[in-house]
């Protein structure tokens, strides 16, 4: 029993050191290992197989909104990239080159791509002509670099997986319709399936997308009462257009601009998971994204009858679309419940002689540690409902966190107090002046997280800046963030 102590107690607690937390859990979960490449990472089975399911999932609900996959280019010519200044100057300091191919010097050299507006850009402009093309909604799943000087697994590493949407549209307005589109895909699969509660809003000119008109995004908070950014979607309208020449002949047999729109998601929202969901003792998995739902364990196996009753309650499991695995290793029961709480996977199923000859089985939770006693004949469908109400429960209580971590100020020194003592989102008005958002930034190394959407984003008549005192026009939400 000592060994299965010491699995939990090589964790550091949350409240004593976060950040080292965060790495032991990484770690002794096995999501990702390192490599010779600094700031990139293996992906080890465990966390690559949360990653597919994200894919998976959200695969499934940008083609129910029309979009259709590609594959471009990983590198992109620098004359291309030239094209669009702002875009150029967003991501210079993190851009990797290419300058020789073999052994021969490169005539041009190459940029490892950070992002694929311009290579995408140079499609339409070849693919589209008139009308009758448009739009293009199109998305690439592929992996970018980034030079990144401080790097983290999953939540900041160089090279790192994501998904890119990038879509052309005849009319500003159906652009906005697919950003905004786009932003809600991200924020209910954010919700409905990571468990994480997340504000959606609109990014000041500051805090926006390199070369976009507008950058809507989803803003999640952790449990050190820092924000990170959940997903982005961007309105680009005709900049990107006019710069690199993508036109077409509308109906009235004129030339026109399209319309652009850029949105993604990475795979750092399973740091997300880990940061929202985790406990002392590791991983929480939400069980709609848990690669394994449920494991059983079988109590003293190598009694007559009990590996057998295991694999028969794991297939009755997996009949109902539950995935389940059977811990038949020869580890002491003692060592598989804590790897089993260590990886996070929601729940549980005891089984052992006594409980064969009652003809039940115990439910444990992974959330909550509590257990239950169930009939066999009923451990499937009561394995289903458990699983739902695990998930359910988890987004309430990441909600009530984050709800009671949300504050307001209305001037300047309670704003800077609130910041500094307590951590998490604080709601304060604000002049929409850039030197105003800057001083706020240096005071308090607090940024705009978003302004939210709807009526709530527009000071009421009477409210004042919280960092000059000058009128307000903008409600924002601002927090330390990763």
């Amino acid at each position: 029993m000592a060994k299965d102590k010491k699995l939990v107690e090589s964790i550091t607690s949350r409240d004593v050191d976060f950040a080292q937390w965060y790495t032991d859990v990484v770690k002794k979960a096995e999501l990702t290992g390192y490599t010779s490449v600094k700031g990139c990472m293996v992906f080890k089975p465990a966390g690559y197989a949360i990653w597919e399911n994200i894919q998976k999932e959200l695969d499934r609900r940008f083609k129910e909104t029309g979009v259709q996959n590609v594959y471009l280019p990983m590198l992109i010519p620098e004359s291309l990239l030239d094209k669009e200044k702002d875009h150029v100057e967003g991501f210079a300091p993190e851009v990797a080159w290419v300058t020789q191919g073999g052994l021969t010097p490169l005539t041009e050299r190459m940029c490892i791509r950070p992002t694929s507006e311009t290579l995408f850009c140079d499609l339409y402009a070849k693919d589209i002509q008139s009308y009758r093309d448009l739009p293009k909604v199109y998305n690439q799943w592929c992996s970018v670099l980034r030079w990144e000087k401080t790097t983290r697994p999953f939540l900041r590493s160089r090279e790192f997986l994501w998904q890119e949407g990038h879509t052309a549209h005849a009319t500003a307005e159906e652009a906005e319709e697919r950003t905004q589109q786009m932003l809600n895909v991200y924020a209910d699969f954010a919700e409905e399936v990571l468990a994480i509660p997340v504000l959606r809003g609109r990014k000041t000119d500051k805090e926006k997308f390199a070369g976009a008109e507008a950058t809507y995004t989803i803003e999640a908070l952790m449990h050190d009462g820092q924000a990170l950014q959940a997903g982005t979607s961007h309105n680009f309208g005709d900049g990107f257009a006019r710069a690199y020449g993508i036109q077409y002949t509308d109906k009235d047999n004129t030339l026109k601009y399209v319309h652009q729109t850029s949105w993604g998601m990475t795979t750092r929202m399973i740091g997300a998971i880990i940061m929202v969901h985790g406990d002392d003792d590791g991983l929480v998995l939400p069980p709609r994204i848990a690669p394994v739902q449920c494991v059983v364990v079988p109590i003293r196996q190598n009694a007559e009858g009990v590996l057998d009753k295991a694999n028969e309650v794991a297939a009755a499991l997996k009949a109902a679309g539950i995935l389940v695995k059977v811990d038949d290793s020869d580890r002491s029961p003692g060592w598989k419940f804590a790897d089993q709480e260590m990886r996070g996977f929601p729940m549980r199923i005891e089984i052992g002689p006594k409980d064969i000859e009652n003809g039940q089985c115990v439910m444990v939770r992974r959330d909550t540690r509590e257990k239950t006693v169930i009939a066999l004949d009923d451990a499937a469908k009561a394995a289903g409902a458990l699983l739902e109400t695990i998930q359910k429960d988890m987004f309430e209580r990441a909600k009530a966190f984050r709800d009671a971590h949300t504050y307001e100020a209305s001037d300047y020194e309670s704003f800077k107090n609130t910041v500094e003592e307590k951590p998490g989102f604080v709601k304060a008005y604000w002049c929409g002046e850039r030197a105003c958002e800057d001083q706020i930034k240096d005071d308090t190394r607090a940024t705009s997280r978003c302004m939210p959407l709807g009526a709530e984003a527009e000071a009421p008549e009477g409210a004042v800046c919280v960092c000059c005192g000058k009128p307000a026009k903008k409600l924002v939400y601002w927090g330390r963030a990763y």
